[in-house]
């Protein structure tokens, strides 16, 4: 347990990047920065530990805007500063060391969008391109040079889920076919994209294959920043679609040493209407994100207070896929 109280920084936008500098950089004079070279292996995070299938992982926001040296601001990460990788392997290493157990872990650095390109959509839509293609072009390099035909887990959080569940949109039939499930959590699956992305399955168990797994945690439906509507949803607690409650007991926040805090006793529940996770229970004083958070919200700890049930549900998951390859 050590280890979890070097990783202080996980799953939270590091807002103070903002206006953050460092002399390495590689920026273009259009205030783009250098696209990710795949080939390179600066440019992943990969733990691998032999093991028979693997966790293919693409972080969430960890970069806010920042100034160029020519005074340029800059709205993506650049993945050779030094600055804006910090944070994200921060993200890489934090989850790596809570869910994927003995699983393989691949996770690429790419030009994510800022924080600030999501105050609103106009933005983001814009900006998302560039950050959806640099993943594009890793999952690829991926598939043909680093995962060898293993079954593999596709995960992503907040701005890496909307990326997961555009990379499953392109799937082709075999490659959907080793993909154990997708867990696309802390984001909005609207009833529209469910239509328009048939490879969108929604889980309804604990150990189903080839599904979609999401959910979005808040302490009342007035205090989602997403997922509201969501047309799936499960509870990752306890596994089930319906309004089944769960409790569990964990330390509530990655901030302090676990031998620091004090264990609280959630009790979460699916909202069969909005969708979302209500988490009675949460005493402590939560992170909130900035520009876009809610006091409330438990966006920035979707990973972290369902640890140990996300490790053992992708252990399960994978051990059902790999037995049906047998």
């Amino acid at each position: 347990m050590k280890i979890l109280t070097k990783i202080a920084t996980l799953l939270i936008v590091v807002a103070s990047l903002v206006g953050c500098r460092t002399s390495n950089t590689s920026s273009t004079t259009s205030g783009l920065p250098k696209a990710p070279d795949y080939s390179d292996t600066t440019q992943w995070y990969i733990s691998d530990r032999h093991a028979a299938a693997d966790v293919f992982y693409v972080i969430s926001t960890e970069t806010g805007d920042y100034q160029l040296p020519d005074g340029t601001t800059c709205h993506y990460a650049d993945t050779y500063r030094d600055s804006t990788r910090l944070p994200m392997r921060g993200e890489m290493l934090g989850v790596d060391t809570l869910i994927s157990g003995k699983l393989n872990y691949y996770s690429p650095y790419y030009r994510q969008c800022s924080l600030q390109s999501f105050e609103n959509d106009s933005l983001s839509e814009a900006r998302f391109p560039v950050a959806l293609d640099d993943a594009r072009r890793a999952f690829k390099y991926y598939l043909e040079h680093l995962n060898d035909g293993r079954p593999f887990v596709l995960a992503g959080f907040s701005q890496g889920a909307r990326i997961i569940l555009e990379l499953m949109r392109e799937m082709d039939d075999q490659t959907l076919g080793r993909m154990i499930a997708a867990y696309a959590i802390g984001c909005s699956i609207t009833p529209e994209m469910v239509h328009d992305n048939p490879h969108i399955v929604a889980a309804q168990r604990a150990d189903d294959t080839g599904v979609t797994i999401c959910y979005n945690s808040v302490r009342d439906t007035s205090c989602a920043i997403m997922g509201k509507g969501n047309a799936i949803a499960i509870n990752p607690a306890n596994w089930r679609t319906d309004a089944t409650p769960a409790t569990f007991m964990t330390e509530p926040t990655p901030l302090l040493p676990i031998d620091q805090q004090k264990k609280e006793t959630l009790t979460v529940q699916l909202d069969p209407v909005s969708r979302l996770l209500l988490v009675k229970g949460y005493k402590t004083t939560d992170y909130v994100l900035p520009l876009i958070g809610k006091e409330g919200c438990y966006h920035s700890r979707e990973i972290w207070l369902y640890r140990q049930q996300l490790r053992d549900n992708i252990t399960l998951r994978a051990r059902q896929k790999l037995s049906h390859r047998l």
